[in-house]
């Protein structure tokens, strides 16, 4: 987690760095932060629809809004963004981290003395690390792969790296520069392995969120 957490710091003074050099290029840099409420949703292995809770966890990083036209940006971003669920039944939790690459198309019309801002695009996902957390205390680490055994499946938690999907924005830019926004993410690539042997085609495990972050454009 401390490394997550200097993770992300790096990002937020790398983009302050890197907007000192940029400003009149036209593209404009920015920091953001803020808490989501992830879950993971789909289908078990008996087809059924998964129950999870949601859970609590940060996003960090920085982004670049790309001039297209009046009033349109291209917005790339590079975050930290902590994912994970509480199981149903349990109090085990379940908390997976990732660096996320959003490419975000930003419609930005003035709107008082700001800016108001509506975004759709896709992200891919790199998952770092993870971990479950037990009722009792204890603490089982996430190993990922794509493809496993049962007996690797029955012995511990296999998930697989790359997550991928869409985002959705709604915010307000101040003439300050601050920004204030409300963010939905939907995953439709499954996180779960392939079990050899299994026939485990409808099982379906994906990454869902939506939260509320503050951002800063330099």
């Amino acid at each position: 987690m401390k490394g997550m957490k200097l993770l992300a710091a790096g990002l937020l003074l790398a983009a302050a760095v890197q907007a000192q050099t940029t400003q009149k290029s036209g593209v404009n840099f920015g920091i953001r932060a803020g808490v989501n409420f992830q879950n993971i949703n789909g289908r078990n292995l008996s087809d059924n629809k998964l129950e999870n809770k949601l859970v609590p966890r940060l996003q960090a990083g920085v982004t670049a809004d790309v001039p297209l036209a009046d009033d349109f940006y291209l917005q790339p971003g590079l975050l930290y963004s902590g994912k994970g669920t509480k199981f149903k039944g349990t109090n085990d939790v379940l908390n997976l981290s990732y660096l996320d690459v959003p490419v975000t198309f930003l419609y930005k019309p003035v709107l008082g003395k700001g800016r108001m801002m509506l975004g759709v695009g896709p992200y891919v996902g790199f998952a770092l690390n993870g971990k479950v957390t037990q009722e009792d205390g204890d603490k089982s680490t996430v190993k990922f792969k794509n493809t496993i055994t049962l007996s690797e499946g029955l012995s511990a938690y296999y998930y697989r790296r790359m997550d991928a999907g869409a985002n959705l924005l709604f915010g307000y830019e101040m003439s300050s520069k601050l920004s204030l926004q409300l963010n939905a993410q939907l995953g439709l690539q499954k996180i779960n392995p392939v079990v050899e042997g299994v026939n485990n085609d409808n099982t379906a495990y994906r990454n869902t969120g939506f939260g509320l972050s503050l951002g800063y454009h330099f």
